[in-house]
């Protein structure tokens, strides 16, 4: 009796059990090790394996690094156009971060925004040139061979920007907050944290020829940049069992997007103060509110996919970018993807095709201001009309309001009307009409509001007319949105022409902007080769009644510049050779 019990007590105790575990342990240790002794066959994992080449994808497509101060870089080109600044040449210092927890380059985001301000006027050219003696690269290994031999010549800046990452004061304020709960069979507990961290940024503008900075031409600015968490902690017992559950959400603000800011507005503040331009009305843009990003977010979620697929086409035809009457085209259709493209294309967004959250903003995005109380409000996308079985009206892209698909119409025609705009690049007198003695070269720039065919042609005062761009050297005659279309090309060592003086009286130069090819339309004298007379033109407005047969009833447009030529003073006038003459090839 007292043998039986002890074997059952042996079976039920801990230790009897313990003994079966490591039998069947010591098993599978002895079939484990006996498999591996036979060589794995890798063909039996090749479906397996093949998911890697979907594993390494990203499954986010990329986008444009945009700043709360995006549009107000544009919003400075277009300003400084407006004030017709010369060229300036302008390089920067390494940026240092002293607190060594904020690696970015700033230098980088310096020469992003000179670049964004500098699309359509041309402010800024960024000299780049940088010697680093523990880590050579080629560009400055060749550059250094070619100023050694005088086969390269580097132009020296006019002005220089530096400064560093001042300080970051991690922590400023932080809130934690911890509650438990203990019990016989549970214990819970629940945390929750907030932080934020001050980063600074000092910025300041020297005069590169005596390396001094000049004085006023400074920015200070801060951002913080926050985090927080939440944590709940459950812990349960059943007999002599125990289960935990530890759940936890956290988020962190990047130091990236917030430093892009922060060079953003200095940039943008140092240069209006150098140039003395009303900088200020840049900045106080609705898309750099604060709650901006926030709010379209919201919008955009709670519109659903076929509520946006509708403000976006509305948009899009409004814009021009889809032929007025269409209707609701399918997403995936070509003719949408197309238009996407094109409208990302000229609005600075990776043209993926795609209805994604930076297109809708970037196509709805004029349509928030705010209201007398500070807070965000939709405008143009929503009934604007009075109550009561009147028809509703909307507003499509700035256009005025329309109530049907006729008045539709008619403002997307308008919107089809490219913006071009053609300058004089040569340092003029403000306030006084163009003039140039003969044989001083003459410098334009022309660019258009959205993609484009654009076609330049010069009447010199003797009735000659040719056409400048496309030509020989660079056929292609489309130009993307805001880009600078240079006449001529003075950033190239052999330009496609010289554009002189010629003979005493007034010159004019002309560009025409269509959104197709129109060379196969165009009359034969028009469609020969660039940079020499067309034969039976006189004038510019020649040219013009020949775009406006060939194209019928599709827009184009035109801007035009004149200017006088005088004599040389230094000696009697002259009949010189025809102004426009292929430049000297090397």
């Amino acid at each position: 009796m007292t043998h039986g019990t002890s074997i059952s007590h042996d079976k039920a105790s801990p230790r009897g059990s313990a003994r079966r575990w490591s039998w069947l342990a010591c098993a599978a240790s002895v079939l484990f090790l006996g498999a591996c002794t036979t060589p794995m066959d890798p063909r039996k994992d090749a479906a397996y394996q093949e998911t890697a080449l979907l594993a390494d994808r990203p499954v986010i497509r990329p986008v444009r690094s945009i700043s709360s101060f995006s549009d107000s870089l544009m919003c400075m080109d277009e300003m400084l156009r407006a004030a017709q600044l010369p060229t300036t040449l302008i390089t920067s210092k390494q940026f240092t971060d002293y607190s060594t927890r904020v690696p970015v380059g700033i230098k980088e985001m310096i020469i992003t925004a000179l670049s964004q301000m500098s699309r359509r006027s041309n402010a800024f050219r960024y000299v780049d040139y940088e010697v680093n003696i523990v880590q050579q690269d080629t560009v400055q290994n060749l550059t250094t061979i070619l100023l050694n031999n005088n086969q390269m010549q580097l132009q020296r800046p006019a002005l220089y920007m530096s400064g560093a990452i001042a300080f970051v004061d991690q922590n400023v304020i932080s809130n934690r907050r911890d509650a438990g709960l203990s019990g016989p069979r549970i214990d819970l507990g629940v945390s929750d944290s907030r932080s934020a961290t001050v980063i600074g940024l000092e910025m300041h503008v020297g005069d590169f020829r005596t390396r001094t900075l000049i004085p006023g031409l400074d920015s200070a600015n801060e951002v913080v940049i926050g985090g927080g968490g939440q944590g709940l902690d459950l812990a349960g017992r059943i007999g002599t069992y125990g289960v935990t559950f530890n759940v936890g959400r956290d988020y962190a603000q990047g130091a990236g997007g917030a430093m892009r800011t922060l060079v953003d507005l200095a940039t943008i503040e140092l240069v209006g103060k150098w140039s003395r331009v009303p900088y200020w009305q840049c900045l106080t843009l609705d898309q750099t509110h604060p709650d901006f990003q926030r709010q379209m977010r919201d919008w955009y979620l709670e519109s659903g996919g076929v509520a946006q697929a509708k403000l976006i086409q509305s948009s899009l035809i409004a814009q021009g970018y889809i032929a007025p009457g269409t209707e609701m085209l399918d997403k995936d259709s070509r003719e949408l993807r197309d238009a996407l493209s094109r409208f990302q294309t000229d609005n600075g967004l990776v043209p993926n095709g795609t209805m994604d959250f930076r297109t809708y903003e970037r196509a709805l995005n004029r349509f928030v201001v705010l209201d007398n109380s500070g807070r965000m409000q939709q405008i143009g996308w929503t009934p604007s009309g009075p109550s009561g079985g009147a028809p509703e009206t909307k507003t499509y892209a700035g256009y005025l309001p329309v109530k049907n698909a006729k008045e539709l119409q008619l403002a997307s025609t308008t919107a089809l009307e490219r913006d071009i705009d053609l300058q004089i690049k040569n340092p003029l007198p403000p306030g006084e009409k163009p003039t140039f003695e003969v044989g001083e070269q003459v410098f334009a720039a022309a660019t258009v509001s959205r993609a484009s065919h654009v076609y330049c042609y010069f009447n010199d005062a003797v009735g000659n007319v040719m056409r400048l761009t496309p030509n020989n050297v660079n056929p292609n005659s489309l130009v993307s949105a805001n880009t600078v279309l240079r006449l001529p090309d003075w950033l190239v060592p052999n330009p496609a022409f010289i554009m002189d003086a010629s003979q005493p009286g007034t010159e004019r130069l002309a560009c025409l902007a269509t959104a197709e090819d129109v060379m196969d339309k165009l009359p034969a004298p028009l469609q020969g080769a660039g940079v020499v007379n067309v034969p039976g033109y006189r004038s510019i407005e020649d040219v013009e009644k020949a775009f406006r047969h060939a194209l019928g009833d599709e827009p184009f447009s035109k801007a035009e510049v004149q200017w006088r030529v005088i004599p040389k003073r230094a000696q009697p006038a002259q009949q010189q050779p025809t102004a426009l003459k292929p430049a000297p090839t090397t």
